[in-house]
């Protein structure tokens, strides 16, 4: 659905993932058109490839999907406030839905999520279910998965997450050929949790003012489950490892390459960073932030 007419206030659900461009771009849309209030819902279900069972660790993965997208939307101007709810999908959004009141839904999930023994339709759940529009915003197509003119790279990455070593790759990579990125950010010495969303989303707001789509999320997993778990439930092309230079990489130091090397036939890639990081555009100092 369209944003012709200003809305008060929109709540945007991120079921299972991070909000990624095509989100970001219904929300400016939204904002642009008088939208006072954005919302950010997330239940604390399982990311796709988290491969989470702690519940701790399940709701600090719902925390980072609207942390990582609330820093995103703050680097394009629009402020926003998160919650996390649930970790049954339509009882979280019907929550949701009941505690905010919006004139208007987005939500973002995969291209089919289903629930229940039923396997009922989320989106068709819940525009059967609420008065209000109701707006699918894919976060990965399928039909995107298998376009032989877009490469899908999974991208591992931490405390370089947003090095310019890194990014400077991403946007070479995209030049050559046009390109997708799943982020995949797997623990990392004592790195909290909190840094590396905001980490993170400076390098997605960066891809995204390219017109680069991307998302991803902190993974609580060691590095080589959480790369394994990925390249099992997600449809990737290759795999782009990001590390520290040499004797300061410990993922290096346990062979992380070449143990994901092993489980997959799929070109792996290694890229050293000498550290730095992406400096964030000022909110009205580019085009994307107007």
């Amino acid at each position: 659905m369209g944003a012709e007419q200003p809305t008060g206030t929109v709540l945007a659900f991120l079921n299972e993932v991070a909000g990624g461009r095509r989100l970001l771009a219904a929300l400016r849309e939204r904002v642009d058109a008088g939208a006072e209030h954005v919302v950010l819902a997330a239940p604390q279900n399982v990311p796709s490839a988290g491969q989470i069972v702690d519940a701790e660790e399940v709701r600090d993965a719902a925390l980072s999907r609207v942390e990582v997208t609330q820093h995103v939307l703050h680097d394009f101007g629009i402020e926003s406030s998160a919650v996390v709810l649930d970790p049954d999908p339509p009882l979280a959004l019907d929550d949701a839905v009941r505690a905010f009141r919006p004139d208007e839904v987005l939500i973002s999930c995969l291209a089919e999520t289903r629930f229940g023994l039923m396997r009922r339709d989320l989106i068709e759940w819940a525009r059967d279910r609420f008065s209000v529009p109701v707006d699918h915003i894919p976060v990965r197509i399928e039909d995107d998965a298998i376009r032989w003119d877009v490469t899908h790279t999974l991208v591992v990455a931490t405390q370089t997450v947003n090095a310019p070593d890194l990014l400077a790759r991403l946007l070479d990579r995209n030049k050559e050929r046009p390109h997708r990125y799943t982020f995949i950010c797997p623990a990392s010495g004592e790195t909290p949790r909190e840094e590396v969303c905001d980490r993170l989303a400076a390098t997605l707001a960066a891809l995204y003012r390219e017109e680069i789509d991307a998302t991803g999320q902190p993974m609580s997993p060691e590095p080589f489950a959480a790369v394994a778990n990925a390249i099992e439930h997600y449809r990737v092309d290759d795999v782009l490892i990001s590390t520290f230079a040499g004797h300061a990489s410990k993922w290096l130091e346990e062979g992380l390459i070449e143990q994901v090397e092993e489980i997959t036939d799929i070109p792996v890639e290694h890229i050293e960073s000498a550290g730095g990081t992406v400096d964030p555009v000022p909110v009205g100092a580019s085009e994307g932030a107007n």
